[in-house]
């Protein structure tokens, strides 16, 4: 039944939506008005924050000179087996109630998706998710009236208008709102971003990076206080390469929905997250009640930091295995399923002990062995298998400090990166992914020959996999480092020098483990 015939059967109804994860999905609000007890009841599975709407509404219909109607009025969210939540339902049940009792045209009302919170006065303010609303008018072909939000973010295709207050629809809504202004002068233009030329004395470690951000490896950085990991970990969205369409549009999404500034995807500036180590499982891949996204997917197109690896709940590290792998996470409650992209360049960093001064060159370390050795176990728990490089972050000489030394700069990363990645993309074109051709190759080759070792190379990597005692696991890592290095020098086939720089690389993360 559409809305019109619905107006004529005595029950009003108005397009609203309901963001569930990160997605707005289609409410329709019917009002009825009937003779009995005045006031009104909510039905459709509300929550405690939907049924708070009929105090703030009958507040902002008395502040804007409407009438509350002296009938009994029902107020159903369809559909009712989904649960609601959130303000953004306080504007269309006042528009409903409105229409019903002939206060407001009902002109152009049937082709408009409402949302929004009301003020006590009648003003109406903004709510989380414009992105996701704006995505479901655009597939809807509805118009969407919200308040003007300080995050905006304009998408094309998308009809959309701002209402400052209630009172305006005397008039009709169709007069009552204003356009949009589409646009954001210098949106598209990246902001500045820290550079790696300030951070001196770590130039093997800026290589790392380069090869991670390269080959989308995962990055752990081991060192004591002070030697420059976070420096090094938060320049890393300068040298990626520029964030695709769709994610970012997927990014946009998430971040209106919880409410983070969005000013710097707006000017194409990936995502950073570095949570603290005492996240839950909940902040850190999502949950709560409503089901929100974590921080892994606000990272989603950019970069997750873990600082203090080994302070993480090894119950919470266990949880990234999965999104990881498949580069979105899947919560199941009772109510559904959710899912969220979370596709990000992993990096964490760590103290070589509990003291943080274990292999200093200055200060002597203070830790018993039992607990190095407890600690260098959790480094090697449950990430370990998702960790391909370890970089050794050595204190750097003071001079260079004082004396203001510079060394690669990240426009110099980013054309390593960028190189790689391009050598990639072709190779794999013309020969398919790793992953495929090991499936193809007879059963003695394994995974590694999809990375076309030479004689050298091969050689070299059976030598230091029988010195370290690699396992299989640990073999498979040091190749995929290799091929990378390999990409970046534009050459088809892994040399004995791509080998033996990649097991600088190597590092602790547990490849003798299991």
């Amino acid at each position: 039944m559409g809305l019109s015939a619905m107006s004529g059967s005595g029950v009003y109804a108005v397009h609203a939506a309901c963001i569930r994860g990160v997605e707005a999905y289609p409410v329709t609000v019917e009002v009825s008005m009937a003779e009995g007890m005045p006031g009104i009841s909510l039905v459709g599975m509300a929550d405690s924050g939907v049924l708070e709407a009929r105090g703030r509404i009958r507040c902002a219909l008395r502040a804007a000179g409407f009438e509350i109607p002296r009938k009994s009025i029902t107020v159903n969210l369809a559909p009712g087996d989904m649960r609601k939540s959130g303000s953004g339902f306080d504007l269309p049940i006042a528009v409903a109630i409105l229409a019903a009792s002939h206060q407001i045209p009902e002109v152009g009302l049937d082709d408009t998706l409402l949302v929004g919170e009301l003020a006590l006065d009648g003003s109406v303010c903004s709510v989380r998710g414009e992105v996701a609303y704006q995505l479901l008018a655009r597939a809807s072909g509805l118009a969407l009236v919200t308040a003007i939000n300080e995050q905006h973010v304009p998408l094309d295709s998308v009809d959309h208008f701002t209402l400052s207050h209630i009172g305006s629809l005397r008039i009709g809504v169709r007069e009552a709102v204003q356009r949009y202004p589409h646009g954001m002068p210098g949106s598209e233009h990246p902001g500045a971003q820290p550079d790696f030329s300030d951070v001196v004395g770590q130039e093997v470690a800026k290589r790392g990076m380069a090869i991670a951000a390269a080959g989308e490896l995962g990055l752990l950085m081991v060192g004591s206080p002070g030697a420059g990991k976070t420096m090094l970990a938060r320049r890393m969205t300068s040298i990626l390469p520029p964030i695709e369409e769709r994610e970012k549009q997927e990014a946009l999404c998430i971040h209106s929905v919880m409410g983070e500034a969005v000013d710097g995807l707006l000017r194409g500036v990936r995502p950073f997250r570095s949570p603290h180590h005492s996240i839950s499982a909940a902040g850190l891949i999502g949950g709560g009640r409503p089901v929100h996204p974590g921080e892994i997917s606000l990272a989603h197109g950019g970069v997750l930091f873990l600082d203090e690896l080994a302070e993480f709940s090894t119950g919470v590290l266990q949880t990234l295995r999965q999104p990881i792998e498949a580069g979105v996470v899947r919560l199941v409650r009772a109510e559904g399923a959710y899912s969220f992209p979370s596709r990000f360049q992993l990096l964490a960093a760590s103290n070589p002990c509990p003291c943080g001064y274990l292999g200093d060159r200055e200060i002597d370390c203070a830790c018993t062995p039992h607990a190095i050795e407890r600690y260098r176990s959790k480094l090697s728990g449950p990430l370990a298998d998702r960790i391909d490089l370890c970089i050794d972050v050595m204190r750097p000489d003071p001079e260079l400090v004082v004396k203001g030394a510079e060394g690669m700069s990240s426009a110099d990363l980013r054309e390593i990166v960028e190189r790689g990645r391009a050598f990639r993309t072709w190779r794999e074109g013309r020969e398919g992914k790793p992953e495929d051709l090991g499936r193809s190759k007879r059963p003695l080759d394994g995974a590694v020959a999809a990375y076309r070792l030479d004689g050298g190379g091969e050689t070299t990597l059976i030598q230091i996999a029988r010195a370290a005692h690699l396992t299989g696991r640990g073999i498979v890592r040091l190749s995929k480092i290799a091929r990378t290095i390999a990409d970046i020098e534009e050459s088809e086939d892994v040399r004995q020098t791509h080998v033996l720089e990649a097991s600088m690389f190597r590092g602790r993360t547990g490849d003798e483990v299991g």
